[in-house]
């Protein structure tokens, strides 16, 4: 049955199951002094300096120098600034955003521009979002010297060609850059990281990441720790610790939370039946599936699908 949900590997499954949604820019080109002030947002943003540097000021974190091909990510972040110099005084950035033209806003004079930023943000399904917001820090910077660093300032590059040519099919070459550069800028943080949580947990470890393949290659299985800690070449209790260690919950509770996931998203999208739904996500009758259900997401499968089904209140108000 996991050809029902379409399986593959825990990176794309989770990306697939957050539907990204990508707006890339304006790209800021800047001359002289400038400080502009952007608001909390949701989800990520992703950025890289194609020419000159910045400041980057993010509420509560010590202010970061950006050069020439450094590439950062925002995750759920609060308010922040970005500058020429930490002595700028900042001003709102949405009037500022809100005049681009043609794909750029620009500051200052455009015979001295000495800074250009290529920007994207990345919105996701709020049923799933938690999937990659709950594991991201609210700033990942990789530097073009960084092991990563070089092939996402070749990304940030092309980007900004695209952004920069009124090409046939540009929106969706910048939509797939900018989710190829998501991907890049995880695999960075991984290896930046530890421990790295969840499904980023499987990046960097062989044998954690052959037991979440499998997991995620058939998900209607019958799944017991002796199978997965065989798969991982582990005894029992070293793969649970080194599983719980790098992902953050027990193997069999990953299971569980990961099949849930799939029962939101496919609830939502009204894909299959309860009955179908059980068993695509190995249970074995369908009041088994909807105690799951109930225990992870607080409803049952049924009134899940039936708020699913309701227009966003936005769009009900007309506003």
């Amino acid at each position: 049955m996991s050809s029902v949900l379409g399986f593959r590997d825990p990176v794309a499954d989770a990306i697939g199951l957050l539907r990204p949604r990508t707006v890339i820019g304006p790209s800021l080109r800047a001359a002289g002094e400038w400080a502009l002030r952007f608001d909390t947002f949701l989800h990520v943003r992703i950025g890289g300096l194609v020419r000159g540097t910045c400041w980057l000021i993010l509420d509560g974190h010590e202010p970061v120098l950006l050069r020439e091909g450094d590439t950062f990510m925002l995750g759920n972040p609060p308010p922040y600034v970005l500058a020429s110099t930490l002595d700028a005084s900042p001003r709102p950035a949405a009037p500022v955003w809100a005049g681009a033209q043609d794909g750029f806003v620009r500051i200052g004079s455009e015979s001295e521009e000495d800074l250009y930023l290529c920007v994207g943000h990345i919105a996701f399904d709020d049923r799933n979002a938690a999937l990659l917001t709950d594991l991201l820090p609210p700033l990942v910077i990789v530097r073009v010297g960084d092991p990563h660093g070089g092939r996402l300032a070749q990304l940030i590059d092309l980007l900004a060609t695209e952004v920069g040519v009124a090409a046939a099919g540009g929106p969706l070459v910048q939509n797939h850059l900018a989710q190829i550069l998501l991907v890049h800028m995880l695999r960075a943080h991984a290896s930046q990281t530890d421990r790295p949580t969840g499904w980023l947990g499987a990046l960097n470890e062989d044998g954690i990441g052959a037991a979440l393949r499998a997991v995620h290659a058939d998900v209607a299985h019958p799944w017991n720790l002796k199978e997965l800690a065989e798969i991982s070449h582990m005894s029992r209790s070293a793969f649970a610790h080194s599983f719980k260690n790098h992902v953050g919950v027990p193997p069999l509770e990953y299971l569980i939370q990961w099949r849930m996931s799939l029962a939101r998203d496919a609830l939502a999208r009204d894909a299959l039946s309860i009955s179908e739904l059980a068993r695509a996500t190995g249970y074995l009758s369908e009041s088994a599936f909807s105690t799951a259900f109930r225990r992870v997401v607080g409803s049952s499968p049924a009134q899940f699908r039936n708020q699913a089904r309701q227009p966003p209140r936005s769009a009900a108000n007309g506003s």
